[in-house]
């Protein structure tokens, strides 16, 4: 097989490692945040349940709840498999798995906000959303910056998982390519693909945390 047959072959299964990272991130970074306030409710029954959640998201592999999201619809409501996009399934399993992480980042980040700002935003007259989304939601984001990005760039590793259920991203064609032709090359190459994927978010995300770096 030609080398840029092989290139052309990786970068479309580059592009669904895109779309699954991009969606995935669309889905995951406000559901994360709504998790995080449920967990921090002063309501017992809402917190604990979104503590089970959390509980049993980080507690099983993301391998198992990928194939859990597809073909759960089948085995408890008999849906046809056939009108359930791989792709929609992969992305609904890692948003929920990475929502879970996010969640308990934002909530760490909470709760690491002085008692006294929240005290001195009062005796100002703020109110209390006033405060979260003034005073304490923008020194929120700056401190769980690194924490999200390392999620982040984990993620970008684990679109790999998608072949579970025969989602073929970067890493299925690479290894497909690579028990085709009796060569290293196209696993070669797709990780320098991932290296530099990673690299490009991880300078995105130190440029973010500088930019909020009036925090410090």
């Amino acid at each position: 097989m030609a080398f840029w047959d092989m290139i052309l072959d990786l970068l479309q299964g580059l592009a669904v490692s895109v779309e699954i990272f991009v969606f995935t991130l669309l889905i995951a970074l406000p559901l994360g945040f709504v998790i995080a306030l449920g967990r921090m409710s002063k309501n017992p029954l809402v917190s604990g349940l979104f503590r089970i959640y959390v509980s049993i998201v980080r507690g099983t592999p993301l391998m198992l709840q990928i194939m859990f999201v597809y073909f759960a619809p089948y085995v408890l409501f008999g849906m046809s498999l056939a009108l359930y996009p791989r792709l929609l399934a992969t992305v609904l399993a890692f948003s929920l798995n990475y929502a879970a992480y996010f969640a308990e980042i934002y909530r760490g980040g909470i709760l690491s906000i002085e008692r006294g700002q929240h005290e001195a935003a009062a005796a100002l007259g703020l109110t209390k959303g006033q405060t979260f989304f003034r005073i304490v939601l923008p020194q929120v984001v700056k401190r769980v910056i690194p924490a999200v990005g390392n999620e982040v760039i984990t993620l970008v590793k684990d679109t790999s998982l998608a072949f579970t259920i025969a989602v073929t991203e970067m890493f299925t064609i690479a290894k497909q390519l690579s028990s085709a032709n009796t060569t290293m090359t196209p696993l070669i190459a797709a990780g320098v693909f991932y290296y530099v994927f990673n690299y490009l978010v991880a300078r995105t995300m130190e440029g973010a945390e500088k930019k909020l770096g009036y925090y410090d």
